[in-house]
């Protein structure tokens, strides 16, 4: 994999920087859940001229590893990465999706092998690959009892799609309860919706990062990101930088959330 060189002197402008933001961060304006669109790998293969997409989304699944260090060692609990969504399914080229299929399927073990992190999915099996699905079950299973760093794959994950799994759930309970759809009119809140969705019992995302500077949650945590804060770094994915992410983490710290009032 090609790496873009800093200058020396650039190289410690920069590290003497990212020490002093990390030195202005405490526990008390740390999100609890951040969010992560990786976008850019495929425009980071085609600038530095490499035969194939697959390039850029090896060098991003690379930088993932990177980024879930960095919020374990800040003390983030939870790491959402939104990897590959169900319109990707229908839009990329066979090639390209297999080979995505495949860099996926690493990054899932390979992230169920590291120390205390646990590792879920977070989306719908409809449209992937047995050996994908195979790979997701198997971390799940083998960081099943893990209390470190809780990592979501959001694989196979669209935001609309979340939700209306969510009221097919509901529905279906109620029916099997044999209850009458006044009732299920009563009891329908945004609470019980929450109990339906993918991420149950998981905190929603306090912070949410696109890269490659696109501005747009293209159907990602459309429920959960209700009252998020979102940042958008102009890096493209392999290239985010810790002082990048550490500069989202300023800027968090400055915001007053509301909430909706």
């Amino acid at each position: 994999m090609q790496k873009r060189e800093e200058p020396l002197g650039r190289g410690l402008l920069y590290d003497l920087y990212q020490r002093r933001l990390r030195r202005g961060l405490t526990p008390e304006t740390m999100p609890r859940h951040v969010a992560m669109i990786i976008d850019g790998n495929r425009r980071w293969a085609r600038q530095l001229g490499l035969a194939t997409a697959a390039h850029g989304h090896r060098a991003g699944a690379a930088k993932m590893s990177e980024f879930l260090q960095w919020c374990d060692e800040l003390g983030i609990s939870v790491v959402t990465l939104y990897l590959l969504s169900s319109d990707n399914l229908s839009n990329r080229a066979g090639e390209e999706l297999d080979a995505l299929v495949e860099i996926i399927a690493e990054l899932a073990d390979d992230l169920s092998r590291h120390g205390d992190w646990r590792v879920k999915h977070v989306g719908s099996t409809n449209g992937l690959p047995q050996n994908l699905i195979d790979a997701l079950t198997a971390a799940e299973a083998r960081t099943a009892d893990h209390a470190g760093l809780h990592i979501n794959l959001a694989v196979g994950y669209g935001g609309r799609t979340e939700i209306t799994d969510a009221m097919r759930s509901i529905v279906a309970s109620h029916h099997a309860e044999g209850r009458s759809l006044e009732d299920l009119a009563e009891r329908l809140t945004p609470e019980l919706i929450g109990e339906h969705l993918y991420t149950v019992g998981q905190p929603d995302p306090d912070l949410v990062i696109r890269t490659s500077g696109e501005q747009r949650l293209s159907d990602f945590m459309l429920w959960q990101a209700a009252h998020s804060e979102f940042y958008f770094v102009e890096a493209l994915g392999p290239d985010l930088r810790e002082v990048d992410f550490l500069r989202a983490l300023r800027d968090y710290a400055t915001r007053h959330r509301r909430f909706g009032a």
